[in-house]
């Protein structure tokens, strides 16, 4: 080193850091040889805490102003080797200035999908993103923890072992909810309020506070999410005749020729066999009628019910005769056979003499 920067650095006197980074979390300052002059100032901004490392240990931490480093202020640097040397033998340490800002907006996510059970949909994947927000809580942890010597620490460096930690944690959560998949949404609050609450105690061994997480969106497969929609699509639709004829009075207002009438006949009749079809299908809206059940009474007793199969049997073995009380559903009181059962006791006409 020439004569003009040894002059240079030992005459500077203010040892400060001004961070245009955004994402810097540890930053130490630059000198040769860490050498610092007596009576040197040391400037600490809002945010910012300056850890002084002599031989590998932390002798301080100074919280924001401003000091001049001199042992009657800062009685700490006494134990610092050569320091009674003074100028001839500079103060050796290094400076490490901490950005106690909060950290906003880093991202984390499920790298694979999620499989859980649902009670609508019985099993499905889920994946899920979101954000959080960190800031720094105890400097000396972090800088044996995580830091080290490393001389230029961003939160690049340690955002995939943080977000590691909220995504294992998102997965126990979701994995013991029973919310829904469909009511999920409303719970997004609940879920990053309760795992920043699980996950926190993990940054506090790193000397990170974990202040926010925000889970900002939980989806399904494509293929489960384009079914979902094919079926909000249907209901939507409602009634298939009001939407065809709502269609087919859009298509005349705005002018439509005669191959668009044409089309609309078309679709009007299909539309008609459609909703006849969906009618007579097994999952139409409205359930067949429910057969009758019968009660007879016989030597003044009740009994059935019975249905109508069984109810021919009986009049078969002569139990019920056209006299015999009967009653049903529907019936004001009990009425004999012969009118509750018309068809069945009706008399055939006699035959021909030949």
């Amino acid at each position: 080193m020439g004569l003009w920067s040894w002059l240079f650095g030992q005459f500077i006197d203010v040892i400060e850091w001004v961070d245009n980074s955004q994402d810097t979390m540890v930053y130490r300052f630059n000198r040769h040889g860490n050498e610092i002059k007596y009576g040197a100032k040391l400037i600490v901004r809002e945010s910012q805490v300056a850890v002084f490392v002599s031989e590998g240990e932390i002798a301080d931490i100074l919280t924001p102003g401003t000091y001049e480093l001199e042992t009657k202020n800062i009685p700490i640097l006494t134990s610092l080797q050569h320091w009674d040397h003074g100028f001839s033998s500079p103060f050796k340490a290094e400076v490490y200035f901490f950005n106690t800002k909060r950290f906003t907006n880093i991202k984390w996510g499920t790298k694979n999908p999620i499989m859980v059970r649902d009670a609508e949909f019985s099993m499905v994947r889920l994946r899920a993103f979101g954000t959080y927000e960190v800031r720094i809580s105890d400097p000396k942890k972090l800088i044996k923890e995580i830091v080290g010597t490393d001389g230029h620490f961003s939160v690049d460096e340690i955002k995939s072992q943080l977000s590691n930690l909220i995504v294992t944690k998102f997965a126990i959560t979701i994995g013991n909810d029973s919310t829904p998949i469909l009511d999920m949404a409303g719970a997004y609050g609940t879920f990053g309020e309760y795992m920043r609450e699980k996950v926190s105690p993990y940054f506090a061994e790193y000397g990170l506070d974990l202040l926010k997480v925000l889970v900002e969106n939980i989806s399904l497969p494509p293929e489960v999410e384009a079914a979902l929609d094919r079926r909000s699509s249907r209901e939507i639709t409602g009634d298939l005749n009001a939407n065809i004829l709502y269609q087919s009075g859009q298509a005349l207002e705005n002018g439509g020729g005669a191959s668009d009438m044409v089309g609309m006949g078309a679709g009007l009749a299909m539309g008609q066999q459609m909703a006849d079809a969906m009618r007579q299908t097994p999952n139409s809206k409205t359930p067949p009628k429910l057969p009758l059940f019968y009660y007879i009474a016989l030597e003044g007793k009740q009994q059935g019910p019975y249905d109508i199969d069984t109810i021919h049997s009986k009049m078969q073995e002569g139990t019920i005769t056209p006299q015999t009380l009967m009653w049903h559903e529907g019936l004001a009181n009990w009425q004999p056979a012969n009118l509750v059962l018309k068809d069945s006791f009706t008399t055939p006409p006699p035959l021909p003499k030949i």
